[in-house]
C-alpha cells in the first residue's frame, strides 16, 4: 500500500487520476507497476506484490481510516488526500475531518515501521 500511496503522490496527473477513478487506478497500479523494478529497464519486473482484497477495497474507496488500520503510514495517506481533497474544503477543514475519523483509533496504534 505505501509504495502505491507515495508513487501516485509524487505524481500529479496520477493523484487527478485516482481522484477520479480510483478503482480503475488501483487497478492498473497493480497490474502494470507493483512490480517494476526501479532503475531497471522496463521489461525487468518483480512477481510478488499484490493486494490483499481488504487492501485493493480501501484505496478503491479511498477509505483512509481502513488504510491506516491496514498499516498504511499516516503520513503518505494524508499528503496524498490533501492533495486530492483539500480543494473541496476551507482552510484546514480536510484535514480536521481526517484526523476526527482516526480520533476513535487509540495506543497502541497499527504498526508503520518504514
Amino acid at each position: 500500500m505505501d509504495k502505491f500511496l507515495f508513487t501516485v503522490d509524487r505524481d500529479p496527473a496520477l493523484v487527478e487520476r485516482y481522484r477520479g477513478d480510483p478503482r480503475g487506478t488501483v487497478e492498473w497500479w497493480e497490474a502494470e507497476e507493483a512490480n517494476r523494478i526501479l532503475n531497471c529497464i522496463s521489461d525487468e519486473r518483480s512477481t510478488w506484490l499484490a493486494f490483499e482484497d481488504d487492501e485493493r477495497e480501501a484505496l478503491a474507496t479511498h477509505d483512509h481510516v481502513r488504510l491506516f488500520e491496514l498499516g498504511a503510514h499516516p503520513f503518505l495517506t494524508l499528503t496524498l488526500f490533501i492533495a486530492m481533497f483539500e480543494r473541496d474544503h476551507g482552510p484546514l477543514e480536510y484535514q480536521l475531518a481526517y484526523g476526527e475519523a482516526l480520533k476513535h483509533l487509540s495506543l497502541p496504534y497499527p504498526d508503520i515501521a518504514t
